[in-house]
């Protein structure tokens, strides 16, 4: 496996193809400004959804089908990375219809929970962000095997008990057991650890990738940022509901 992979498909080698040529180039200052506004976007849909909720509007069909948008959404950057600029805001729009139908349940449940485990991610990011510019963990051939071999598990476990969940087959990972809080735990520590991988790619590739390129990393942030968030509230309701 060559040094500059990633567990995040956002950030393959096709994204980075055909760059000679190109005058401005892709800086971590234009990521930032990118992902900040589409963050927004995400907590804005997500406020407004939590109100619709409390008025008692049903908000279930916003989980799925932002969760469906994100994939189709997904797979056409993936496709068609020259769309990005135009697609990454319609997927900041479809998380935003995901994280407001799955947390608002949650959030009147426990008030508080959402905006704590949004607290959680910022700190994680920051911690893990740390770690990486210091050095204290290095990204190495080997740790960045492992972190993939393990993301690719969850996610495969994610879709077939997804799938399963059509037949009336509860699968032990939506439950509030012990195997499923440490299935919880698990998902949330390499979720974090692949925000060293994406780190160390967007190293790797600024002030030389395209300038159109910060959308598609902009896009990969999201994907791992999005992912962190839900995997540290379904944790923390999971500790909240035993405890």
């Amino acid at each position: 496996m060559r040094l500059d992979k990633t567990s995040n498909p956002a950030f393959s080698d096709y994204f980075w193809e055909d760059n000679n040529g190109s005058v401005k180039t892709m800086t971590v200052t234009g990521i930032l400004i990118k992902s900040l506004v589409s963050i927004f976007i995400i907590a804005g849909i997500t406020a407004a959804i939590w109100k619709l909720h409390s008025n008692g509007y049903p908000v279930k069909w916003f989980t799925t089908g932002g969760m469906l948008a994100a994939i189709v959404i997904s797979i056409i950057i993936s496709v068609r990375q020259h769309w990005a600029k135009f697609l990454v805001p319609l997927y900041a729009i479809a998380k935003g219809c995901f994280l407001g139908g799955f947390s608002s349940y949650i959030q009147a449940e426990f008030p508080d929970m959402p905006y704590q485990a949004i607290g959680v991610t910022i700190v994680t990011f920051l911690v893990m962000l740390i770690l990486y510019q210091t050095r204290l963990i290095v990204v190495t051939k080997k740790l960045r095997s492992i972190i993939v071999t393990a993301c690719a598990s969850i996610f495969v476990t994610y879709i077939i008990s997804w799938i399963l969940g059509f037949f009336g087959i509860k699968v032990f990972i939506w439950g509030t057991s012990w195997w499923a809080i440490a299935f919880n735990i698990v998902a949330a520590i390499f979720a974090s650890l692949s925000l060293l991988l994406d780190f160390d790619y967007i190293e790797r590739h600024k002030n030389k990738a395209p300038k159109e390129k910060e959308w598609l990393a902009t896009w990969g942030l999201l994907v791992t940022l999005v992912w962190l968030y839900a995997e540290i509230l379904r944790l923390m309701r999971k500790l909240a509901i035993r405890f």
